[in-house]
């Protein structure tokens, strides 16, 4: 008999490595849950661990022999009367319900049954999040200077925190934040959790530690070489023609800059002719282009601008030929041109949607990032999952029609409180 243990992240998982290894003989002798380890175990997800075996044909003949044979190197023997137990795993909406009395235990903190006081108390706690989130930046200023450590307290109360924390994986969770991303969050600052830290340094090295993960915004920047040549993806109706002349007008109208505009976008009329009453509001050249060779003559007719603006056309991911199109635009810009693309999202579609249309446009692409419509959707936790699953710099983001009013750089320090609830 082989003896062999295999482990996934269900047990549906663990049994099927099994059985694609064993075959359709495999036994199951043991399925286990292993939890995970470390002061934020209760935070992560537990993986299971299933024990197989296989009669193997050579084995049973020799099944009578009055010597069993000696088990395969590296396999491992388990007693035929062991006990074999299979845990249940706790369902992940009760995961909340239960983590506060595992972690006081193993702490040897003492529980009590909550009351209407303690539930008081956590309301109270929650109202003060917000006054607490107002100072984030003097507690960042204050966290980095070198008398820090022997102005903050050393010590806090370990329940409190753990029910502060517990509330900020929630807060995150809501704002629609990949559970993944949060524990990454989280067991960033463990060192701080563990050394007793108070509430206060606990939330600015969150805050930290998310600024961080959002990187520092990147937007257009002009070139020393004239004209900068800047192209606008993304899929139908997330508003690229809006942002284009918002910017467009924020350096022509605010720096005084000369700016072209382009349309590659000729499956839709409205779009071009939407784009043309922008340019002549700000009085800018519109020209629109057919094909790559069309496109590089034009950009040749116009050197003594500063910024080319080009707007490609909206179309869904899926279509291939459509994203080949625009593929070969951008392609084939003479090298002596600078160029660089923005792929732009709205903030309110779906994460697997953007995370399929994120994969599309990887594969053919090197781009930003900008968001569009924050002002229709309360949740921003899309914004921080598409920068860490694209790797991509933010640039811009805007929030609402009016040009050129609507759009600013990324503001990180905003998005990252309202992500930890602030408003």
């Amino acid at each position: 008999m082989t003896i062999k243990k295999f482990q996934g992240r269900t047990e549906e998982e663990a049994t099927a490595k099994a059985k694609e290894e064993f075959g359709p003989q495999t036994v199951i002798m043991n399925v286990k849950e292993v939890k995970p380890k470390g002061f934020l175990r209760t935070f992560k997800t537990s993986i299971f661990e299933v024990t197989a075996a296989i009669e193997e044909m050579e084995q049973q003949s020799a099944a009578k022999a009055p010597a069993p044979l000696p088990p395969a190197p590296g396999n491992i023997n388990i007693a035929a009367d062991e006990p074999i137990a299979i845990p249940k795993p706790e369902p992940v909406k009760e995961m909340f319900a239960t983590v506060e009395n595992t972690w006081a235990s193993s702490m040897g903190v003492q529980t009590a049954v909550p009351n209407t006081e303690e539930k008081k108390k956590e309301s109270a706690a929650e109202n003060n999040l917000e006054e607490k989130l107002e100072s984030l930046q003097s507690l960042l200023e204050e966290k980095l200077s070198p008398q820090q450590p022997e102005e903050l307290p050393k010590e806090a109360p370990v329940d409190e925190n753990f029910k502060f924390i517990k509330m900020i994986y929630s807060i995150l969770l809501d704002n629609e934040v990949d559970e993944k991303y949060v524990n990454q969050i989280m067991d960033e600052v463990e060192k701080v959790m563990k050394g007793g830290a108070s509430v206060d340094l606990i939330l600015s090295s969150i805050y930290q530690k998310m600024i961080l993960k959002f990187g520092q915004p990147q937007p257009v920047e002009l070139s020393e070489r004239k004209p900068k040549v800047v192209f606008f993806i993304g899929p139908t109706g997330v508003g690229k023609t809006t942002t284009i002349a918002k910017i467009a007008s924020r350096f022509k109208m605010e720096k005084g800059k000369k700016v072209a505009l382009f349309t590659a976008d000729t499956y839709r009329i409205a779009a071009a002719e939407q784009l043309r009453t922008y340019a002549n509001i700000m009085d800018t050249p519109l020209n629109i282009v057919y094909s790559s060779e069309e496109l590089n003559e034009e950009i040749k007719k116009s050197e003594e601008y500063d910024l080319v603006l080009i707007d490609t056309a909206g179309f869904s991911h899926k279509n291939e030929e459509q994203r080949n199109e625009t593929k070969e635009l951008i392609d084939r810009i003479p090298g002596e041109y600078q160029k660089e693309v923005y792929l732009v999202l709205s903030a309110t579609t779906k994460y697997r949607d953007l995370i399929d249309i994120a994969d599309i446009y990887k594969k053919n692409f090197q781009f930003k990032l900008i968001f569009t419509k924050l002002d229709e959707t309360s949740c921003y936790g899309n914004i921080l999952n598409m920068k860490l699953y694209t790797g991509a710099d933010l640039s811009y983001s805007t929030y609402g029609q009016n040009v050129p009013e609507d759009i600013e750089i990324f503001n990180t320090q905003r998005i990252v409180k309202h992500l930890l609830g602030g408003k």
